[in-house]
């Protein structure tokens, strides 16, 4: 983008908001546009200014294409149980929980956070207190105006372990109950366990249960979606949808749509026939398993975003069969990364390298070898290990969109070195169980492919399913290295500082592999060719307020 003088005199002006040296840089060509938007989108400052300079999506200076007022409709996952921000985890719940519902920060797809009810935010100087400015004058559906008690009390309810949120994967270790704290009616500040570079990311739309709510919220979200939102409830109905009208007392500019409609699907088959038959005019979410066909399709606009979903196959390093590091290394070495990208996802998706770290995210470390299949290093490591003709073993796994078809790939693979797998393919209830210990295939199986979400940052990826005390470790993976350097880089707020530390994780996980990363797969949805300004993120949430039908 050329920067005009009359572009820099405003930043120049913004300067004693933002960093000065942030800026300095910027002006001398050392930060380019991205840097400059995650620089100001850690120092939480004068986002709003440089969203519509720098053309964010969702900016203030909007472009509004096609007519406002239209009905939006819209097929969506049949929610799993009743919608409620605390407790809610499936991708249908979630996506109703952001038509009504806000978050203190909106992490957009480029990963770059955006002020949503928070102004701005700030840390200490070693990390461990954050202090968040709210957005004056917000009102709540039911009229009640937006202060810090609301805030308060809504993370506290989160991070309490008595409640059992879903958000506890994100808080645990780093908020405790009465971690929040009201400094006065427009300021929050979140006193953590420990230091976290990344914590705006864990109160951010990423956390998909941290709308904010009343304090006073009793458990019936389901009865009236009360949130600050620029969409109200107009009715809900289980199983079977639900709309939602215009909020004209929005604190922000006004939804273009004047009414959504979401209908409920079980499984995605019926919601293409739906688009194509102009039942729907968008797919809040798509597999490309099984819609192929619509890729190509001139009536159809199809959404995409690069994000960290993905699969993770583990393997129990507390059994024999897989006790031995180059047992794993050699399975990992089988698999056709690029031909399993092409075949399951035609293209829309890139190579994982047995971490966490996604291309996507700005802390990767690109200079760590892509590992690449490679049967005769493979063999090698087989033999070196003890087992040359290989063994038998059990991969167990969930029925969802592509991943029996990605257990059959590995299967065949496995047999180029001699293990044998027989595959147990489950409804995803039976394979998650009661999610502990002793109760679920998913943390006691030998060998597992699990469904992975995205989020903005990598730190809930690299703590629940591989720390030694991880709620999800079903790798059964311990190891005090991993674990140190984990902390290390929670701790750190500074991207070099990060992405020097990554190099040291995925390092140490391609020599361990205690789990296979194979891809991390794009964020899809789908529209009619008429439909414009759907907005989307990886986790996957769909944001409606722009859209519009010409």
């Amino acid at each position: 983008m050329r920067r005009t003088p009359r572009f820099l005199d405003t930043l120049r002006l913004e300067a004693s908001a933002l960093e000065n040296h942030v800026v300095d840089e910027f002006l001398a060509g050392r930060l380019d546009r991205r840097a400059l938007l995650r620089e100001g989108s850690r120092l939480g400052l004068a986002l709003p200014l440089l969203g519509g300079l720098l053309g964010l999506p969702g900016s203030a200076a909007r472009a509004q294409t096609g007519k406002p007022g239209a009905t939006i409709r819209i097929a969506s996952p049949t929610p799993a149980g009743a919608i409620d921000p605390v407790s809610t985890a499936g991708t249908g719940g979630l996506m109703m929980l952001g038509q009504t519902g806000e978050y203190l920060v909106l992490d957009q797809p480029d990963l770059v956070l955006r002020p949503m009810l928070a102004l701005s935010w700030k840390p200490n100087d070693d990390a461990t207190i954050w202090n968040f400015s709210l957005r004056p004058n917000v009102k709540f559906h039911n009229g009640h105006v937006l202060n810090a008690d609301d805030v308060v009390a809504t993370m506290n309810r989160l991070c309490d372990p008595k409640i059992g949120s879903s958000a506890l994967s994100a808080f645990r270790g780093v908020l405790a109950p009465g971690g929040a704290r009201k400094v006065d009616d427009l300021t929050v500040a979140f006193h953590l366990e420990a230091a976290n570079g990344n914590f705006p990311y864990l109160v951010s739309s990423d956390n998909y249960n941290a709308i904010i709510l009343p304090a006073d919220y009793g458990g019936d979200f389901e009865k009236n979606f009360n949130g600050t939102g620029p969409f109200k409830l107009d009715k809900y109905t289980a199983k079977l949808g639900a709309s939602f009208v215009r909020n004209t007392d929005y604190w922000g500019p006004k939804a273009l749509p004047a009414r959504t409609e979401f209908t409920f699907f079980a499984d995605q088959q019926p919601q293409l026939l739906a688009l194509q038959g102009d039942q729907v005019d968008v797919i809040a979410q798509l597999a490309v398993q099984g819609a192929q066909g619509l890729l190509s399709d001139p009536d159809v606009r199809i959404i995409k975003t690069r994000s960290a979903l993905h699969r993770q196959v583990h393997m129990r390093t507390d059994v024999p069969k897989f006790a031995d590091k180059r047992v794993r290394q050699a399975i990992a070495m089988t698999l056709d990364r690029p031909a399993i990208i092409t075949g399951l996802f035609r293209g829309l998706a890139e190579p994982g390298n047995d971490s966490p770290f996604a291309p996507v995210y700005p802390s990767t470390d690109h200079g760590v070898p892509q590992r690449k299949k490679d049967i005769p290093a493979a063999r090698a490591l087989m033999a070196a290990a003890g087992v040359p003709n290989g063994f038998q073993a059990t991969l167990t796994t969930e029925r969802m969109q592509e991943i029996p078809d990605y257990a059959v790939l590995i299967q065949n693979a496995c047999a180029e070195i001699g293990v044998k797998l027989t595959l147990k393919v489950e409804d995803v209830g039976s394979y998650y169980g009661n999610a502990k210990p002793g109760e679920s295939d998913w943390l006691d199986s030998e060998m597992g492919i699990t469904d992975y979400g995205h989020r903005g940052i990598p730190n809930v990826l690299l703590g629940a399913p591989l720390l030694g005390n991880g709620a999800w470790n079903a790798a059964h993976f311990k190891n005090p290295a991993y674990d140190a350097l984990v902390a290390q880089y929670g701790a750190a707020t500074d991207l070099g500082v990060q992405r020097g530390l990554a190099g040291k994780i995925q390092t140490l996980l391609l020599d361990e592999t205690p789990v296979i990363f194979g891809y991390f797969y794009n964020g899809l949805a789908a529209t009619s060719a008429a439909v414009s300004g759907v907005k989307m993120t990886g986790i996957p949430q769909i944001f409606l307020s722009e859209a519009t039908i010409t």
